[in-house]
């Protein structure tokens, strides 16, 4: 489809146990990062990934989204460093790339680092955006709205819900949930910023799906 702004972001949650457990560095447990790629205009989640935040991680989102997309678009990222061969690679120079990494408050060097600062805390410090490729619009440079479409995820997703029993035991698990929440959440669910599902502001459908539909399609 065309988009004229992609923003990109993750999701952290872990898988059986906090990574510090993970003592037998099983790649399906532990620490675990839902990659989200969502239309600024429509809100749709285009593309979504559940891996390690890694290069590797992002190479594979990148391409995804890249085979989703229609021509030139413009792509906003956080600051994580992987993004920055990952879209080279699947998108060369056609597209206008810029990242915009914000510093939050620092818990220290603990073995709690990694998950505590996804909680609640000082809050973000300071924004620093970079070009890296192209002439992106310096209005659309943001990743305001896939960060809260990452709310809406923990809302409605226990398995992202901090601090409880809710998270997923198996990966496998975890991966068809969040496939199962983001049919919904593009084609069922109306969205308060335009009043039409995701999809329909994409133009990809005129009416809001059933779960019946959901259910029948090959989406």
């Amino acid at each position: 489809m065309e988009v004229e702004s992609v923003q990109c972001d993750e999701i952290f949650a872990f898988v059986g146990c906090k990574e510090f457990n993970n003592k037998l560095h099983d790649p399906e447990l532990g620490t675990q990062y839902t990659y989200l790629a969502v239309d600024r205009k429509s809100k749709l989640i285009m593309s979504h990934l559940i891996g390690k935040r890694d290069a590797k991680g992002c190479d594979a989102f990148m391409v995804d989204l890249r085979s989703r997309v229609k021509g030139r678009c413009q792509i906003t990222t956080d600051g994580f460093q992987g993004y920055l061969g990952a879209v080279y690679d699947a998108f060369g120079a056609n597209v206008d790339f810029a990242r915009q990494a914000k510093t939050y408050a620092d818990y220290g060097n603990n073995p709690f680092k990694d998950e505590r600062r996804y909680s609640v805390g000082k809050g973000c410090l300071t924004v620093k955006t970079d070009v890296h490729i192209g002439n992106p619009d310096r209005s659309l440079i943001s990743t305001s709205h896939v960060e809260r479409t990452n709310l809406t995820v923990r809302l409605f997703q226990r398995r992202f819900t901090r601090l409880t029993l809710g998270y997923s035991k198996k990966l496998a698990n975890l991966k068809h949930s969040v496939a199962l929440f983001i049919a919904h959440f593009n084609f069922c669910r109306v969205h308060s910023a335009h009043k039409q599902t995701p999809a329909m502001s994409a133009e990809l459908t005129n009416h809001v799906w059933t779960i019946e539909e959901i259910l029948n399609s090959t989406i």
